[in-house]
This record gives structure tokens, C-alpha cells and sequence, in this order.
């Protein structure tokens, strides 16, 4: 049996929610058909909400599966989305769809990552980036985070032309999410990001901000300068917490040279 929790715990983790969307009580409560009344009611621990409520309000406040099953544990109800490991049989038409698209998009690079940025899978155009790069063996440890791997200075950092520049993006967009989803595990990840040394040229100009961000640019270990442009994809209809959760990170080539180094490495013997 479902334990139930306090109904102010259940209140506080709305009002939480409703206050990061910055929607007031009232707006809440007219989009979710309910009365504003209820509603403050409910978040004083004065009322203790139905499922079907708590569900509607969610819904409008767009809070993470993840975070509505735990919302809705704290008012005693059970759990609404189901929580699959990767490997579950259940989850392989979802392994089939990333394995299509990251082998489709070859020979461009691409890789699908859960909550944490911790790589779920990857392509072989990918995996190709950090061929013959010396990389510490911890970063390499499962689950291979890929920002961390990416702006470590003992990974990818001194492949980058730009760091600094997307040093500070990767920064600003980590704890976006956080706001965005009010994930605990990203806390961490963004203390450790802000703490990895940029180049002191590169450091000015990400203190300096306001510059459009370009492509990002990297340099191969043989001296080729390889440029990229990204787009970031999830699923639409998720139907679990784990699903909903993926995303994939699709990269394209954002110059002629490029393509071509690209299609070449593509096409060379494995």
C-alpha cells in the first residue's frame, strides 16, 4: 500500500512548480478547470488533492513525469507513468528508433543521452571524433557523461578552437534545465562544469558575452579544424518516465571542409 505522505509536503512541491512556471493561482486554476479556491487550498496543506486533480494541474504546468510520480506519491496516490530500465524488453521499439536515427545520420556524428547528459548510445561517426585523443580513463567509466568528457581538460576541452564560447553556453543551458525541471542530479554537474579551467584568451572572451555563438570548432589530433552545428531531438509521445527523459544530440557539418572530412572518414575501412 501507497503510504501517504503530509498534505502540506504535497502543497509546497506544487506551489514549487506553479511559481518556477510563473503562473499565478488563479491562471493555474482556470487553465486546469478547477477552482482558485481548491487550488490555494491545496498548497496551504488545507485541502488534499484527488489524482485526477493533481494530474490536470501537471499536465498544465508541464512538470516531468519523473517529478509527477513523485508528486503525486506525496499525496498518497500511486504513481501514473511507469519506470523502465533501458534494457527492459518493453523499451525496444524505443532502442530500435535511436539505433535508426543515429546510424541514419552517419557519417555525421550523433549521440542520445538520458536526464544526466550520461550517453545511452552513440554512432560510429561519433565515436570517431575521439579516435587517437588521450583521454583519462576515469571520464571513461560508465556512465560516460558527455559534457563532462566534452569540457574536461583531461577529455575533449583541448580539441576545442572555441571553449570559452561554449563553455559559458553549455553553463547557461545546464542550469536552464535545472530551472526547467528543478533536476537535482544537474546541481552537481553544473558545480563541476563551472569549475574546469578555460584558456586565459578564451576566458576574456566568455566573460566578455553577447557575441553570437558560431559553430562549435574542434581540431582533430592530425590538425584538421572540423566545424559543427547542432540539433537536439526528443520524443513527442513519450510513454514512461525513461522515455521521456531521451534525447538525442544530432550534429551537422557546418562547412564544406567539413562534409568532406567526414564522408571521408565514412567511407574508410573500420
Amino acid at each position: 500500500m501507497t503510504p501517504v505522505r503530509s498534505q502540506p509536503e504535497v502543497g509546497l512541491l506544487l506551489r514549487e512548480w506553479r511559481e518556477r512556471r510563473r503562473v499565478t493561482q488563479l491562471g493555474l486554476a482556470l487553465d486546469a478547470g478547477i477552482s482558485a479556491r481548491h487550488l490555494s487550498f491545496v498548497e496551504t496543506g488545507r485541502s488534499q488533492p484527488g489524482r485526477d486533480m493533481l494530474l490536470r494541474v501537471m499536465g498544465q504546468l508541464e512538470v516531468p513525469f519523473r517529478e509527477q510520480n513523485r508528486l503525486l506519491f506525496a499525496a498518497g496516490h500511486a504513481p501514473a507513468y511507469p519506470e523502465r530500465p533501458f534494457d527492459d524488453p518493453d523499451l525496444a521499439p524505443v532502442r530500435d528508433a535511436l539505433d535508426l536515427i543515429l546510424s541514419s545520420h552517419e557519417p555525421y556524428p550523433a549521440v542520445a543521452v538520458d536526464r544526466g547528459w550520461n550517453m545511452v548510445a552513440a554512432n560510429a561517426a561519433m565515436l570517431a571524433l575521439t579516435e587517437g585523443v588521450e583521454i583519462d580513463p576515469e571520464l571513461l567509466e560508465p556512465p560516460i557523461n558527455v559534457i563532462r568528457i566534452g569540457l574536461h581538460p583531461r577529455g575533449l576541452a583541448p580539441l576545442f578552437v572555441n571553449l570559452g564560447a561554449w563553455h559559458a553556453h553549455w553553463l547557461k543551458r545546464l542550469e536552464s534545465q535545472l530551472m526547467a525541471t528543478g533536476d537535482a542530479q544537474l546541481v552537481a554537474l553544473i558545480d563541476e562544469v563551472a569549475g574546469f579551467p578555460v584558456p586565459e584568451h578564451e576566458a576574456a572572451s566568455e566573460a566578455a558575452g553577447g557575441e553570437m555563438l558560431g559553430p562549435v570548432r574542434m581540431r582533430t589530433p592530425d590538425g584538421r579544424e572540423l566545424a559543427f552545428f547542432g540539433m537536439f531531438a526528443s520524443f513527442d509521445t513519450p510513454f514512461e518516465v525513461t522515455t521521456s527523459e531521451l534525447a538525442i544530440e544530432l550534429l551537422f557539418p557546418a562547412d564544406r571542409t567539413t562534409a568532406e572530412a567526414l564522408h571521408e572518414r565514412g567511407q574508410a575501412p573500420s
